[in-house]
């Protein structure tokens, strides 16, 4: 655990053993304790361990602020709120149908992870609609000591929220803002099927800027700085990632040779910027297969 303000603790979830792969965000006040994106089931061990250093239990938990219902950002929903059945969970409304009936999502995951489902994400069990708090953007939540705005921040996913407390001065921005891992400047975005949107995308960037946060807390990985110089380089890098995928399109062979020309292309990028032994560690958190299918998807639907 790390605190990176008055009662705001990040955890490391260890996801799969490893470190700074996805982070969630402890909020504590006025007798409220809430987690921002507590991850997947494959990572409740580690959460129930790390509340536990902090004398915290599970069912002490009061509330669940999910920037998306991806499921290494809420794929633990439905177990959490089984163990303690009072826990209010806070979602975008279009995501909150998939996690009172999670079907379709884990049918659209099962076409990227096969199986792998279980080993990667474990049981994604339903939430029962009662404990749901639908969003649309635009609200302003008052849990755990502090007042927390909501904002509609579409682009990497048509049901993604982010939160700024302006107490902290965080703006919880779960993958709308890619990927920063501590200790290094560079971003990279994360472009996953089956909704990404780069028409939309730069209006909820703006969005954020609005709030003139002193911090971005991506869920992959933690607090970062410099919010000005973070947004503008993730911009340019998804705007060239794009034209990457769009490239590939325009070539003949089959959609796995375009994602290895892709690949081509962001690997040789990340090793004019990043120390060789930093660079698989990236390629690993991106994911830029996924990142090619889900900008190739983009593409093909812009094209009818």
């Amino acid at each position: 655990m790390q605190a990176i303000a008055p009662k705001t603790t990040l955890i490391d979830l260890k996801y799969l053993g490893y470190p700074e792969a996805i982070a969630t965000c402890l909020l504590e006040g006025d007798g409220e304790l809430a987690l921002v994106d507590p991850g997947p089931t494959t990572c409740l061990d580690t959460l129930e361990g790390e509340l536990a250093g902090r004398g915290l239990r599970l069912t002490d938990l009061t509330a669940l602020l999910l920037t998306h219902i991806h499921l290494d950002h809420a794929g633990a929903c439905g177990a959490l709120v089984r163990r303690n059945p009072r826990l209010r969970v806070y979602v975008q409304e279009r995501g909150a149908v998939h996690l009172t009936d999670p079907s379709r999502l884990l049918l659209s995951a099962a076409r990227l992870y096969g199986d792998q489902m279980q080993r990667l994400w474990g049981e994604v069990a339903p939430v029962p609609a009662g404990n749901l708090q639908v969003l649309r953007g635009g609200e302003t939540i008052a849990l755990a000591g502090r007042k927390i705005a909501v904002a509609y921040t579409p682009g990497h996913a048509t049901h993604h929220v982010s939160y700024f407390d302006a107490s902290t001065g965080i703006a919880f921005v779960g993958d709308t803002c890619g990927l920063r891992y501590p200790g290094y400047t560079l971003v990279l975005p994360l472009t996953p099927p089956p909704d990404i949107d780069l028409e939309v995308w730069p209006r909820s960037w703006q969005q954020i800027r609005s709030w003139r946060p002193e911090r971005l807390f991506p869920t992959h990985f933690g607090p970062a700085g410099d919010v000005e110089a973070h947004l503008a380089q993730l911009e340019e890098r998804i705007t060239r990632w794009a034209e990457y995928a769009r490239q590939t399109l325009a070539q003949q062979g089959s959609d796995a040779e375009r994602v290895g020309w892709f690949l081509q292309q962001v690997e040789a990028e990340l090793y004019r910027e990043l120390p060789a032994e930093a660079v698989r560690r990236h390629l690993v958190g991106t994911a830029p297969e996924q990142c090619w299918y889900g900008l190739a998807r983009y593409w093909r639907k812009r094209a009818g």
